[in-house]
């Protein structure tokens, strides 16, 4: 029997969708539900030291958002554009696919000029291909060295909010669409089941014997894209680099043998993980680029329990979600969670399901 995108609609009210983060990171709300009894609980994040002890292993993604939103002009013309840098293609020749903001005014042999707060131009870029409607590839023209060009970079661009939060980044976006763990720079967009860690909840785990392990992947925009597909078994996900080293595999596995708690923090890790699975169901090293699209009906490998946010109807991040937790169970936790008023996505409450 084929599984059906429309399996995965509810009613999200839009008033739900979180535009800042909570006072403190880990003081958001967390739902707490249990697979085997259907039971739910609501919590705060900091509670999460009553579900982990002494051998349990929670999963985090170490990658880090770089700030890859620039605001610049249209040679001659000076009309206003947006550009998003996804990915670095080549180092040497500072070649980088992006989307471009209007479209239909970017073509190829375009030259494009980002500047500072005072209208000194800083960094030219030339598009000389197209990808997509709304893809380009650019050349970026910079004469200083590597490191004084990414700090151009960082400097010019502005934290890469999602769209469907409606206002523009502020001072606070700069720390809190971040995780406190963040170290690989790499990602277009935060590893959001992680926003509700803190340092003193880091240290509360770790004295009650908790395991943490580390892996990398850099979230691209492909994990928002909206399915076109009725027939799940015919969406494509974009590809997104992952590497899992050997000190995470060797903890993890650790607590699979020890038949511990295995906690992915987040969807990334969960798709990470379930990337790299060995013929007696370990968790291997591994780098690469995975697509892998996790959809009921699915069997987990590795993790037996996890973090996540609260996502919207018919998205990957929601199906992946619900093959972890039951559809069925899913959606009543869902629908208790919009009675309740919990916030939804990147900014939004959590759920830990055991």
């Amino acid at each position: 029997m084929r599984t059906k995108l429309s399996q995965f609609d509810f009613e999200l009210p839009q008033e739900l969708i979180a535009e800042y983060p909570s006072k403190e990171r880990d003081e958001s709300r967390m739902m707490v539900l249990h697979r085997d009894s259907g039971k739910i609980e609501h919590k705060v994040f900091k509670d999460l030291i009553e579900y982990f002890g002494e051998g349990d292993t929670l999963i985090f993604n170490n990658t880090k958002v770089f700030p890859a939103r620039l605001y610049g002009e249209k040679e001659k013309t000076g009309a206003k554009i947006e550009v998003f840098l996804l990915r670095e293609l080549n180092n040497d020749a500072r070649l980088w696919d992006v989307l471009v903001d209007p479209a239909r005014k970017i073509r190829v042999g375009n030259k494009l000029y980002f500047s500072d707060e005072f209208g000194n131009v800083e960094l030219t870029a030339e598009v000389i291909d197209n990808t997509t409607s709304r893809g380009r590839t650019i050349r970026f023209i910079y004469e200083g060295t590597d490191d004084e060009f990414n700090n151009t970079l960082v400097k010019l661009g502005n934290t890469p909010l999602p769209k469907y939060i409606k206002r523009e980044p502020e001072e606070i976006d700069k720390e809190r669409y971040q995780t406190i763990y963040a170290k690989e720079i790499g990602a277009v967009a935060a590893p959001t089941a992680g926003l509700h860690f803190s340092k003193a909840l880091f240290k509360r785990l770790e004295i009650s014997g908790v395991d943490f392990a580390e892996l990398t992947l850099h979230v691209g925009l492909g994990t928002f894209r909206n399915i076109e597909v009725e027939d799940l078994s015919k969406h494509k996900m974009d590809a997104e680099y992952f590497k899992i080293d050997e000190d995470c595999a060797s903890k993890v596995n650790a607590a699979i043998d020890a038949k511990k708690k295995v906690c992915a923090v987040g969807t990334t890790c969960v798709r990470s993980i379930e990337s790299a699975v060995s013929a007696t169901n370990h968790l291997k090293q591994a780098e690469g680029w995975t697509n892998t699209f996790i959809y009921p009906p699915y069997e987990f490998k590795i993790p037996n329990s996890m973090i996540t946010n609260f996502h919207v109807p018919k998205s990957s991040l929601f199906i992946m979600v619900a093959a972890f937790g039951g559809v069925e169970l899913l959606l009543d936790a869902y629908n208790e969670a919009i009675k309740e008023k919990y916030r939804f996505y990147s900014y939004g409450d959590s759920m830990l399901i055991l």
